[in-house]
């Protein structure tokens, strides 16, 4: 059985999807991931098959306009719908045809669950069965806030659920005219906020976060798989650096902070405010510049540049973790068992940011406008120092490390779809 894994974003939805397509593989599927062109070393590192899709998500990101949505457009869901129109119009339906190409020889898609229309068309166009993959929960619940919504607080049941449903609709206005575009290129009828909705619940998906950190809540259909992370750990083999050995060696655990694709428009301010607050404390800092630019010119002794490092080998090497709360850099902070603070941009992150301090793992999320040294300082004091936010991100961290989350998902994947052997095209899910 052939399966094309069709991701698009940032390195941390991409690496999920990956570390899906490995576990496929060692299965004994015949598996190929349709993803943007930027990633192929990446993905073919892994000796995973790869199928270019059109558009530098990672450029578009980086751009002035990028970094003014990262600071300003994603905080607000209704200015959020015209800033993604802008952002992905000139690359989004050239990477939705590609897709398409991309399973013309598959019998089945696994699709993130953001592109679920697109993916749901190309199903539909081709007649192959689909699941979807979230790295963060995408359908509502009286549970929690979603993701996204302005207000990361638990106001009762009625108002998470309405906040769920109000960002689903939000989602489907970024990518309404491009889906309905694609569809009748492909010669589908036009798709409408009620059929989205109908077909995200109904449509198996494979959610790649830990029951530890997301139980699976009691309103979400049974199709909804709440499987643990999706872990890669494929870099066993990496060495550090003699510099950056010696430095680890020679002191105590230092705070990594890190942004991820993350820095705004005013990145040597951030690097300021980070050099600040480590010092207030007393703390030595590792800094991962990562592709959001972020740089520091004159950097005292007690930080450490690296530009790039596998977080699953870094982590568990420091006393607190610092960073954006995108879903994966979060995963590899909790599994590490060291206490996280969050500064979230955009999107997702101030949900993870506030499900860290719900679950007792970090000190209150700092939102980006509002960060301040000081601020920084006092989270950073409180990651370290505070006994009974250690204890609970170590015994977090035991916990997430017995999960099996890609096994779990390829187990469910057979049940869906069948054996790899068989090659053939079940009906549509």
């Amino acid at each position: 059985m052939k399966i094309t894994v069709f991701a698009a974003g940032s390195r941390g939805d991409i690496q999920p999807c990956v570390a899906l397509s490995k576990g496929l593989q060692q299965a004994g599927y015949r598996v190929s991931l349709a993803a943007p062109q930027d990633f192929a070393g990446f993905i073919q590192e892994h000796n995973i098959s790869f199928r270019p899709l059109r558009g530098d998500v990672q450029k578009i990101m980086a751009s002035d306009t990028g970094r003014k949505f990262m600071e300003t457009g994603g905080a607000n869901p209704i200015k959020s719908i015209r800033a993604i129109r802008k952002l992905i119009r000139p690359i989004v339906l050239e990477m939705a045809e590609d897709a398409y190409a991309a399973c013309l020889d598959a019998d089945a898609i696994i699709c993130l669950g953001v592109f679920s229309a697109f993916g749901k068309s190309i199903s539909e166009a081709l007649n192959i069965p689909i699941l979807n993959i979230e790295p963060t929960p995408l359908l509502p619940t009286r549970a929690f806030a979603a993701p996204s919504w302005p207000i990361q607080k638990d106001l009762g049941g009625l108002h998470n659920y309405l906040s769920g449903m109000v960002m689903l609709q939000v989602v489907w206005l970024w990518y309404r005219p491009f889906v309905n575009d694609f569809r009748q290129h492909l010669g589908l009828s036009p798709y409408t906020a009620a059929r989205f909705y109908r077909t995200l619940r109904s449509t198996p998906m494979l959610s790649a976060y830990s029951p530890s950190i997301i139980p699976h809540p009691a309103d979400w259909p049974d199709s909804v798989h709440v499987n643990g992370y999706f872990f890669l750990d494929s870099q066993t083999d990496w060495q550090p650096s003699p510099e950056l050995n010696t430095f680890l060696e020679t002191g105590d655990p230092p705070v990594y902070i890190g942004f991820g694709s993350m820095a705004g428009r005013n990145p040597e301010q951030l690097a300021r405010f980070v050099s600040e607050a480590l010092a207030r404390n007393g703390q030595r800092g590792l800094l991962l510049t990562g592709w959001g630019g972020l740089r520091t010119d004159l950097v005292p002794d007690n930080i450490f540049v690296v530009d790039s490092a596998p977080h699953s080998w870094l982590f568990p090497r420091m006393s607190a973790v610092v960073h954006h709360g995108g879903a994966g850099t979060t995963a590899e902070g909790l599994r590490a068992g060291v206490p996280t603070v969050v500064v979230p941009f955009v999107f997702d992150q101030p949900f993870w940011g506030a499900q860290i301090k719900a679950l007792g793992l970090g000190p209150d999320p700092i939102p980006l406008k509002k960060l301040t040294a000081d601020r920084l300082a006092n989270a950073i004091r409180i990651a370290v120092t505070d006994p009974s936010i250690r204890k609970r991100a170590k015994s977090c961290g035991e916990a997430i490390r017995a999960e099996h989350g890609t096994g779990n998902a390829v187990k469910i994947i057979q049940q869906y779809l069948g054996e790899p052997g068989t090659g053939n095209r079940k009906e549509n899910l």
